[in-house]
């Protein structure tokens, strides 16, 4: 896996999130919570509530054409990989992180970036209330002939083609996504 032991610490995301532009208004609103979230030491913590930073990756084909994402098992839906921080503020290193441990895939082109922010409800479970994921996202270029391997976190990890990608998934986060790339196609 790739080493971003210096790229991302909590003084580049404050700063990336204040200079974030996009064109989705659902995005704009999440800026100030993520803001105001990341004056608070343990906000990288799984068990800071009522939310915490996770990341994830958006993975795509090399030709831009397919996706490639998880059956989260506790979810019981598709989406991308990611997942807690743990208290580790490089929050790249977890999107690659979690990409490798919930995909099988060892092999990424990175686009360093900000590529997505989302803020969505985790539903209570048995050990652990309803909270918040403030989500960061990353765009990551992958080979589709590499071996993919299902993590016990997931039910399947499939490619998916971006025109059938609404047969799978009618979440407004992983749509915008798909949305974002196909504007920058």
């Amino acid at each position: 896996m790739l080493n971003f032991n210096s790229s991302w610490n909590r003084e580049i995301l404050v700063k990336s999130l204040e200079s974030y532009s996009t064109p989705f208004s659902e995005e704009q609103k999440f800026i100030p919570p993520f803001l105001e979230l990341l004056k608070n030491q343990d906000a990288f913590q799984r068990t800071h509530l009522p939310g915490h930073i996770t990341g994830s990756a958006w993975i795509i084909s090399k030709e831009r054409t397919q996706t490639l994402l998880v059956h989260h098992a506790k979810l019981n839906k598709w989406v991308q990989p990611g997942g807690h921080a743990d208290g580790d503020e490089n929050i790249l290193a977890v999107a690659l992180k979690e990409a490798e441990e919930e995909t099988g895939l060892k092999n990424f082109t990175v686009n360093p970036l900000l590529f997505d922010i989302d803020i969505h409800t985790i539903p209570t479970r048995k050990d652990f209330p309803e909270h918040q994921h403030y989500d960061i996202r990353f765009l990551l270029n992958a080979d589709v002939n590499e071996m993919i391997v299902v993590s016990n976190e997931s039910h399947d990890v499939k490619w998916i083609t971006l025109s059938e990608l609404e047969n799978y998934t009618l979440e407004r986060s992983v749509l915008r996504m798909k949305e974002k790339l196909l504007r920058t196609s």
